[in-house]
C-alpha cells in the first residue's frame, strides 16, 4: 500500500508538472509596405535591371556568385565556403549554442549517482563519555549508495530554458548564414574593386603611351622651330602626372589582392592574381515584395528568434516566485564486513520530497523579472530596427542601380564626345591652328570620362552585390534547424 500511495502521490506530481507560467510568444508586429518605393521597372528605359521575383526564379539560390558568370570569382567564392576563418568562428559557434541545448536539456531527467566507499575509523581510548576498558579499537564500514535527485518542473523553468537554448541555437545558425552572406558579399565586392583597378590600370597604360607620342611630337616641333619650349614643358608635365596616376593605382590593387587572400585563408605573400579588366555586366536581380523580406534575411531572422528567447526568459524569472518541488532518493547496501555487502539485511533505502519556496530575497526576482521584461523589449527594438534597416538597404541599391544605369549610358556618350574632341584637337595642333593648351585640356577630358566609365561599371557591379545580400541572398528561413532537431 505504500508503494501504491508513492506511486499515485508522483502521478500527482507528474500532473502538476504540465503547469507553466510565463507569456505566449508572438513575433512583433513589423510595418511593412506592399511594394517597394523603388518599384521593379515596367519602362523599356529601366528593362533588364531588376524584375518582379517568381516562384520559379533560381538566381539567388545558394551560388549567388554564379548569376555574375565569373568563373575566377566562383572559385574564389568556393574557397571562402570551405577556407574562411571567419566563417569557421560562426560555425564553430552555432555547435556551441547547439550543445547547450543538451545541457539544458539534462534537467528534465533525474541525476543519479554513485559513491562507493571504504573506510576503517579507530576511536582513541580517551573516548569521553566510555570507560578505557569498555571503548572500542575500530570498526570497518563499507558503503555502495546510488543517490537520485529531480526538480519536479512545475512551473516550466527547465522547458523555459530549454525553448530559450534551442531559439539561441536558431539564432546562432542565422548568424551563421549571416556571416556567410557577409563574407562572400565582401569578396565579390573586393574582387570587382581589384578588377576595376585593372581596368583603371589598363587606360592608364594606354594614355602613358598616348602621352608618351604626344610630348615627342611636341619635342619634334621644337626642335623645327613649330612651336615654343613651353608646349613641350607643357606635354612633358602631363605625361609625368599620367604615370603618376598609372603607379598609383597599383597601390589600390595590391590591397584588393591582399583582401581576397585574407577571405579565402591564404596569406597574402602566397596569392596573387594575374590582371584581367572588369567587363562584367551586372545580371538581372529578382525582387520580393517587401513583406517577404522578413522570411529571407538571416539577420532579421536572427533578431526575430532572440526577441522568443528574451520572452522564454520571462518565464523563467516568473517561475523562480513560485515553490520548487524536488525528489531525493537513496539506495544501496552498508557493512562492516565486504564478504556479505550485498547481502538482504544491509540493504538502505531513503525517499523523500522537498519543497523550497524563498520568503525574502531583498527584491532580487523582482529585479530580474524586471530586467528580463525589459530585455524583451531591447530585442524587440532591435528586431524592428534591423527590419527597417533591411528595407533601407534594399531600396538604396535598387535606386543606385536604376540610377546608375542611366548614367552609365549618359557616361558612354560623354566620353565618346571626348575621345572624338581629342582627336580634333590633336589634328588642329599638328597642323599648326591650335596651340598645345587646348591639347592638354582635350587629353585631361578624355582620361577623367574613361576612367569615370570604369568607376561606374564598378558601382553598378558593387551595388548589384549589395542587393543580393540585402534580399538575402536566396536565404530562407526554412533552412534554420527545427525546434524539435535539437537535442
Amino acid at each position: 500500500m505504500t508503494i501504491v500511495r508513492s506511486m499515485i502521490g508522483l502521478s500527482a506530481i507528474a500532473l502538476l508538472a504540465g503547469c507553466s507560467v510565463g507569456p505566449k510568444y508572438t513575433r512583433p508586429s513589423v510595418t511593412t509596405s506592399a511594394v517597394y518605393k523603388e518599384n521593379p521597372p515596367q519602362t523599356s528605359e529601366q528593362a533588364g535591371i531588376w524584375k518582379p521575383a517568381q516562384p520559379s526564379d533560381q538566381e539567388l539560390r545558394g551560388k549567388w556568385w554564379e548569376a555574375f558568370g565569373d568563373p575566377q570569382l566562383n572559385a574564389l567564392e568556393e574557397q571562402v565556403t570551405v577556407s574562411n576563418q571567419g566563417l569557421k568562428e560562426a560555425e564553430a559557434r552555432f555547435r556551441q549554442a547547439r550543445a547547450m541545448v543538451g545541457f539544458n536539456r539534462a534537467s528534465e531527467f533525474p541525476t543519479i549517482a554513485v559513491g562507493p566507499s571504504a573506510s576503517y575509523v579507530k576511536d582513541s581510548n580517551n573516548t569521553p563519555a566510555f570507560p578505557t576498558t569498555v571503548s572500542r579499537n575500530g570498526a570497518g564500514d563499507f558503503v555502495l549508495p546510488v543517490d537520485l535527485s529531480y526538480e519536479v518542473d512545475l512551473w516550466g523553468r527547465v522547458r523555459h530554458t530549454v525553448a530559450a537554448a534551442r531559439e539561441e541555437t536558431q539564432a546562432t545558425a542565422a548568424d551563421l548564414a549571416t556571416a556567410s552572406l557577409s563574407l562572400h558579399a565582401e569578396l565579390a565586392i573586393d574582387y570587382f574593386e581589384l578588377r576595376s583597378a585593372d581596368a583603371q590600370e589598363g587606360i592608364l597604360d594606354n594614355t602613358v603611351k598616348a602621352y608618351t607620342d604626344a610630348y615627342q611630337l611636341t619635342e619634334t616641333r621644337f626642335e623645327g622651330g613649330a612651336s615654343p619650349r613651353s608646349d613641350v614643358a607643357q606635354a612633358k608635365t602631363q605625361l609625368e602626372d599620367a604615370q603618376v596616376q598609372d603607379t598609383d593605382v597599383t597601390v589600390e590593387r595590391a590591397a584588393y589582392e591582399h583582401a581576397i587572400a585574407v577571405l579565402i585563408g591564404i596569406p597574402p605573400a602566397e596569392f596573387s592574381l594575374a590582371a584581367a579588366p572588369l567587363n562584367l555586366r551586372p545580371p538581372v536581380i529578382p525582387v520580393n515584395v517587401p513583406s517577404e523580406l522578413l522570411e529571407r534575411r538571416p539577420d532579421i531572422a536572427a533578431a526575430e528568434r532572440r526577441v522568443a528567447e528574451a520572452n522564454e526568459q520571462i518565464g523563467i524569472a516568473r517561475a523562480a516566485y513560485f515553490p520548487t518541488l524536488g525528489l531525493n532518493a537513496a539506495a544501496g547496501f552498508e557493512s562492516t564486513q565486504i564478504v556479505n555487502l550485498l547481502s538482504g539485511p544491509n540493504a538502505l533505502w531513503a525517499v523523500g520530497p522537498q519543497l523550497i519556496e524563498t520568503l525574502f530575497d531583498g527584491g532580487r526576482r523582482r529585479a530580474t523579472s524586471r530586467a528580463a521584461w525589459a530585455n524583451f523589449d531591447a530585442l524587440t527594438a532591435n528586431y524592428r530596427q534591423t527590419t527597417l534597416t533591411g528595407f533601407q538597404e534594399v531600396e538604396d541599391n535598387l535606386a543606385a542601380l536604376r540610377i546608375l544605369d542611366r548614367e552609365a549610358q549618359q557616361q558612354r556618350d560623354a566620353t565618346t564626345s571626348a575621345d572624338d574632341w581629342l582627336e580634333v584637337s590633336t589634328n588642329r595642333y599638328t597642323g599648326g591652328v591650335d596651340n598645345y593648351l587646348q591639347v592638354i585640356i582635350a587629353q585631361t577630358t578624355d582620361l577623367t570620362n574613361q576612367r569615370n566609365d570604369v568607376d561606374i561599371l564598378r558601382r553598378r557591379m558593387d551595388a548589384s552585390v549589395l542587393l543580393i545580400k540585402a534580399l538575402g541572398g536566396g536565404w530562407d528561413v526554412s533552412e534554420l534547424p527545427a525546434q524539435a532537431s535539437l537535442r
